[in-house]
């Protein structure tokens, strides 16, 4: 993302795995980079300007052709492949931003998946 505001920021990739109950890899994964003029990265926070140009991600969005319907349309066939609807609930590290980004620009992926978010980051607070 180009940052954490809803209204003004864009999905810049998309990567899904999916994993079974052992959180053992079940499936390829999928990774998208998504196409953003150069006003939208210009535009980025400073923290993800920083970690983006570092990771190589900001180059990477200038040269895919990939816009953000046939991510979604990918991300959505994807998961259709693997998982029956509304049985996959998002996971990942702090990913309620993640979740949130979803319903407003990819909300055929949000319809889709379960309406649980497993966010590792509280597991690993509760664990210390």
């Amino acid at each position: 993302m180009t940052g954490l505001e809803v209204e003004t920021c864009h999905i810049l990739e998309v990567a899904c795995f999916i994993t079974d109950e052992q959180l053992e890899l079940a499936s390829d994964y999928l990774n998208i980079v998504v196409h953003q003029p150069d006003k939208v990265l210009e535009n980025m926070s400073d923290w993800c300007k920083v970690q983006h140009k570092k990771s190589g991600l900001i180059d990477e969005c200038r040269l895919s052709k990939t816009t953000l319907e046939e991510a979604q349309q990918r991300t959505l066939n994807f998961l259709e492949n693997h998982v029956p609807k509304g049985a996959c609930p998002l996971a990942g590290n702090s990913v309620y931003m993640d979740r949130t980004f979803l319903k407003k620009y990819m909300p055929l992926i949000d319809n889709y998946l379960h309406y649980r978010i497993i966010d590792i980051s509280t597991i690993k607070d509760l664990a210390r």
